[in-house]
């Protein structure tokens, strides 16, 4: 408990009440969905997750709200009309590099700026750069987000099969009644 305490004061937020008992009662990461979850350690100064992307987070502004709003999809959209088409250049492998490296900077600042994922801590890897996030701050705390960035798509909330929003209880317990039913060789 006295670990858990030192780790909210230094984030400066109290972790949502179902990953909270998931680190008091469970433990700091490992064995979960995809990858794993990632484990929360401290090291001779300080707390933090550690994983493939763990570090995409913004530890000291996990007070902030997180900013549940999508990208606007028009202008999304548009921007990825805009990527440039390796067919379209006939002169020189360079002019197609050259506008790529320019697209490809604009697109990072738009997809990826850190203001889009402050209130959230990395969660968990799914491979090939795709990630899911918790929420630890504003209306959307203790949901799931899934982040396929890399894969040209924003951040969206985990829903159930009924649409709703998933939260770390549910997201885990999933996970672990699909692994028991793998095990027993009971069909899902």
């Amino acid at each position: 408990m006295a670990e858990l305490a030192g780790l909210e004061a230094q984030i400066g937020v109290r972790l949502p009440e179902e990953y909270r008992t998931f680190l008091l009662r469970v433990g700091a990461g490992g064995a979960g969905p995809a990858y794993g979850t990632f484990p929360v350690r401290r090291t001779a100064d300080r707390w933090g997750w550690e994983g493939d992307g763990a570090d995409l987070a913004d530890w000291s502004r996990l007070a902030e709200p997180f900013p549940a709003a999508p990208l606007d999809p028009t202008a999304l959209r548009t921007l990825l009309e805009r990527c440039p088409q390796e067919e379209d250049f006939t002169d020189t492998d360079e002019d197609f590099d050259t506008a790529y490296e320019a697209w490809d900077e604009q697109w990072g600042e738009v997809m990826w700026a850190p203001q889009r994922t402050v209130g959230a801590i990395v969660l968990c890897h799914l491979g090939c750069a795709a990630r899911q996030w918790l929420v630890v701050s504003g209306p959307e705390r203790g949901r799931i987000w899934n982040d396929d960035r890399a894969d040209e798509v924003d951040l969206a909330p985990l829903l159930d099969t009924g649409g709703r929003p998933v939260t770390f209880a549910r997201w885990y317990l999933d996970w672990l009644d699909a692994a028991e039913q793998q095990l027993s060789g009971t069909p899902r």
